[in-house]
């Protein structure tokens, strides 16, 4: 679990918000809770809604119908406050290509009314913190694709936003790449900002949210931390691997009897998993497979996958694609 600054106050509060795309429903009634110094991830395939959520939130389109506040602002009547303390970093690079990392910074630090020595020394910072201070110098087209989601959030950092809304921030990127930004994202955090994150990849979810909300057909549909969405569902994987491979018919009919279940294969001879709720039943099953003289050379019970969890909720996998919302908006 990500650990938290968590002060109680509420950096982002929404009830009922909801947007349409002609005939879409995209988001329906959906309320938030993001404590502040937090990140609150929004969870979902393509087309579930979160980037519209997003956008709402951080006053780029206006909601059909409900009320959200940013850090105490009404996105509808003060909307430009929440402008003035907000960042956001969308699924696509933002910066232009053809300009040095440097030059991006500093003519973004210039539109928002730096002089011309502190743009620069502003952008240098930025540069430094992100690791990119070596390529300041070059065009942003020659970054490979985590340089160019660092210099996307360097851009988004340039007043210093108190809540960042980064939309799917990682997309395409290797996990080496990944890894980077998360990285940065922790970081933030710690100095004190808020991030709503949205994504499709569970590990992300799992490795960087506080609290996540399940985001399906517009709506949620679940929310908490991790453990608990994971605790939900209610069952957990057992795991074994035998001594002798050639026990594993064997093995298998003894789980099938301690655990009424049908156990499942894996591509290692030596491998059989399972899935089952029934504690008292997996405390039973080493001593069984004792009994019927097979040893165990590895054991393991551990909660299911966010991926689980949300094939469990859904019906479905995460990565499954629904409605573009983006181009819909």
């Amino acid at each position: 679990m990500p650990s938290t600054n968590d002060s109680g106050a509420l950096a982002v509060e929404a009830s009922g918000l909801v947007k349409h795309f002609g005939q879409v429903r995209a988001v329906d009634g959906v309320d938030l809770a993001v404590r502040a110094g937090t990140v609150f991830g929004l969870l979902g395939p393509n087309g579930a809604g979160k980037t519209t959520i997003v956008r709402m939130l951080a006053t780029l389109l206006a909601p059909d119908a409900g009320t959200a506040t940013v850090l105490g602002h009404d996105i509808r009547r003060a909307a430009d406050e929440v402008r003035s303390l907000v960042g956001l970093t969308g699924q696509y690079a933002s910066v232009d290509e053809d300009l040095t990392g440097t030059e991006n910074l500093v003519m973004l630090c210039r539109l928002y009314g730096f002089g011309r020595g502190a743009a620069r020394e502003r952008s240098q910072a930025l540069l430094t913190a992100f690791d990119l201070q070596d390529a300041g110098g070059r065009q942003v087209k020659t970054y490979s694709g985590g340089m160019r989601r660092r210099i996307d959030l360097a851009a988004s950092l340039v007043v210093n936003p108190r809540v960042l809304f980064l939309d799917e921030p990682t997309t395409g990127l290797d996990p080496r790449s990944r890894n980077q930004v998360w990285d940065v994202i922790r970081t933030l955090v710690e100095d004190g900002a808020t991030v709503l994150l949205t994504t499709q990849y569970l590990e992300e979810a799992d490795q960087l949210a506080h609290r996540i909300a399940v985001i399906d057909h517009g709506r949620v549909i679940a929310e908490g931390t991790s453990a608990e969405l994971k605790a939900s569902v209610g069952t957990g994987a057992v795991q074994l691997r035998l001594v002798d491979p050639d026990d594993r018919p064997a093995a298998e009919s003894v789980m099938a009897r301690v655990l009424d279940l049908t156990p499942e294969r894996s591509a290692d001879p030596a491998a059989l998993s399972a899935r089952t709720g029934d504690s008292a039943a997996v405390a039973q099953l080493l001593p069984a497979l004792a009994d019927a003289g097979i040893a165990v050379a590895e054991f393991s019970l551990g909660q299911p996958t966010l991926d689980e969890v949300f094939l469990a909720l859904t019906g479905r996998p995460a990565a499954d694609e629904e409605i573009d919302e983006g181009s819909a908006a």
